[in-house]
C-alpha cells in the first residue's frame, strides 16, 4: 500500500517494489516479527543490500496509524550513484575531482543545504553512509532547491573503506574540523580533493579523522565556537573553487 509519495507499508507492496527495481532508502521492520512473508521480505532486503532497521512497533505507529503489518519502506526520490564507477569516469574526462563526504549529518535541511552549495560549487559527488544519514525525502529536495536531483549522491556501507578507495585513486582527503591546526586558506585544494564534514552534534568520527590526509579548520574570530555545518560546507567548497580558479 502506498501511504505517501515516498512511503510504502505492507509486505506485498514492498516485495513488489524491490523486485521492480525501485530505489529503497530504508526499510523498518517491527521487532519480534515472524512468519513466511516477514522472512521472505527480510531475505529480499538483505539480498539487495537495502539499509534496514528493526524497531519497536511504537516507531512504526508514529509514522502511520494505518495497518502497516509491521513494516514500512521509504522509497528514494533519487537514484543513487556508485563512487567506484563515477570516479574513474571523472578522470577519463580530465575532470579534477571535488568530492563531498558527509559523516552522520542527519538533519534533512542541513543535508539539502549542503547539496545545494555542493552543486553550485561544481562538486562532482556527495558520499554518505547507508546508516545514520539524513533521509533524502521531499523536504531535502526542496531545501536543496533541486540540487539533489542533479548532483550524484553515492551511498557506502563503510566510510573508512571509501576513504581508502579515494586515497588509492589519487585524491587527497581533507577533514574539516575545529580540532585542526591548519586553516583552510593554507591547505591545497587544487589537487583532486575529497572534503569530509561531520554533524554538528558529533563532528567527524575519530576513525575518519585519523584516516584523513589532512585536518583543516575554518578560522573563527567571534565568540561562537563553530558554524552551522551547511554554512561550513559552503565556506570550504568555495575556498576550493577560489584556489582552482585563481591559482
Amino acid at each position: 500500500m502506498k501511504l505517501a509519495e515516498n512511503i510504502l507499508i505492507g509486505f506485498r507492496p514492498i516485495i513488489e517494489a524491490v523486485n521492480a527495481g525501485k530505489e529503497i532508502e530504508k526499510v523498518l521492520f517491527k521487532s519480534g516479527s515472524t512468519g513466511e512473508l516477514y522472512h521472505e521480505t527480510f531475505d529480499l532486503v538483505r539480498k539487495n543490500n537495502i539499509p534496514f532497521q528493526v524497531v519497536p512497533i511504537e516507531k512504526l505507529n508514529r509514522i502511520t496509524r494505518k495497518n502497516h503489518q509491521g513494516i514500512i519502506a521509504f522509497v528514494s526520490v533519487i537514484e543513487y550513484s556508485n563512487i567506484e564507477n563515477l570516479l574513474p569516469s571523472l578522470f577519463e574526462n580530465s575532470v579534477n575531482p571535488l568530492i563531498v563526504m558527509l559523516d552522520q549529518v542527519s538533519d534533512v535541511r542541513n543535508f539539502g543545504a549542503i547539496a545545494r552549495s555542493a552543486e553550485c560549487a561544481g562538486a562532482n559527488a556527495i558520499i554518505v553512509a547507508e546508516k545514520g544519514m539524513a533521509q533524502i525525502n521531499y523536504d531535502a529536495i526542496k531545501t536543496s532547491a533541486g540540487a539533489l536531483l542533479k548532483i550524484p549522491v553515492c551511498r557506502t556501507k563503510s566510510m573508512m573503506k571509501t576513504v581508502d578507495f579515494l586515497k588509492n585513486s589519487g585524491l587527497k582527503v581533507f577533514a574539516s574540523t575545529e580540532k585542526a591546526s591548519i586553516n583552510i586558506y593554507d591547505a591545497d585544494f587544487s589537487v583532486p580533493t575529497a572534503i569530509i564534514l561531520g554533524s554538528e552534534e558529533k563532528g567527524i568520527s575519530n576513525d575518519l579523522l585519523c584516516n584523513s590526509d589532512e585536518l583543516v579548520k575554518i578560522p573563527i574570530l567571534g565568540t561562537v565556537e563553530s558554524l552551522n555545518v551547511s554554512v561550513a560546507a559552503s565556506v570550504v567548497l568555495y575556498e576550493a573553487i577560489r584556489q582552482r580558479l585563481y591559482k
